[in-house]
């Protein structure tokens, strides 16, 4: 996927959340508004995305308020006096927590300044159609039967019950099913 691709779908989703991607552009950018393919490869070739994804108007549409998210809190070490009067050092190891806060993009937004590459971190939250052909094809992979193999179906299942025992479901649960058509987002005008 190319990067101005992941642009059109980044906008999109902010578009489907309320965000007004044209008033953006010529307000912040100060440029006049041509057409959303032209602006978003301007941006993409400019590299002026940057400005787009740190826009506080963007990534508090981006990342709708109340959705939840997982972040993983860091290990922490520290001293603290115990009820005898000595010192004692505390260790608390790293743990992942999900939470749903009002104000989830201002952690999104601290989040992908330490990344290295902030749309590679928007990625993660988006369901793209190559992800999941992916993963339905590792899912259902599982699923189906050998067709090299000759045994017959009594066989088959004698052979399973006195070799290990059967597995009563996925692994791994099937993603969302596969939209049919373009999301709504983005055949919609730009505003």
């Amino acid at each position: 996927m190319t990067r101005l691709e992941l642009l059109t779908i980044v906008v999109g989703r902010a578009r489907a959340n309320g965000f007004e991607f044209r008033r953006w552009y010529t307000t912040r950018l100060g440029l006049p508004w041509i057409s959303a393919e032209a602006a978003l490869t301007l941006l993409d070739q400019q590299r002026r995305y940057y400005a787009l994804l740190f826009s506080h108007d963007f990534a508090n549409a981006f990342w709708k308020a109340g959705e939840e998210i997982t972040f993983s809190v860091p290990a922490q070490t520290f001293k603290r006096p115990s009820p005898d009067g000595t010192i004692k050092t505390v260790e608390r190891s790293a743990y992942i927590r999900r939470s749903a806060r009002r104000d989830a993009w201002r952690y999104h937004l601290r989040e992908m300044a330490l990344s290295e590459e902030p749309l590679r971190y928007l990625r993660k939250y988006l369901n793209v159609e190559e992800d999941l052909t992916e993963e339905i094809a590792a899912a259902t992979a599982d699923d189906t039967p050998n067709p090299k193999s000759s045994k017959s179906p009594r066989t088959k299942a004698a052979a399973k019950s006195t070799s290990k025992p059967a597995k009563t479901g996925r692994t791994k649960p099937l993603p969302r099913p596969l939209p049919t058509g373009p999301p709504a987002f983005l055949t919609r005008p730009f505003k």
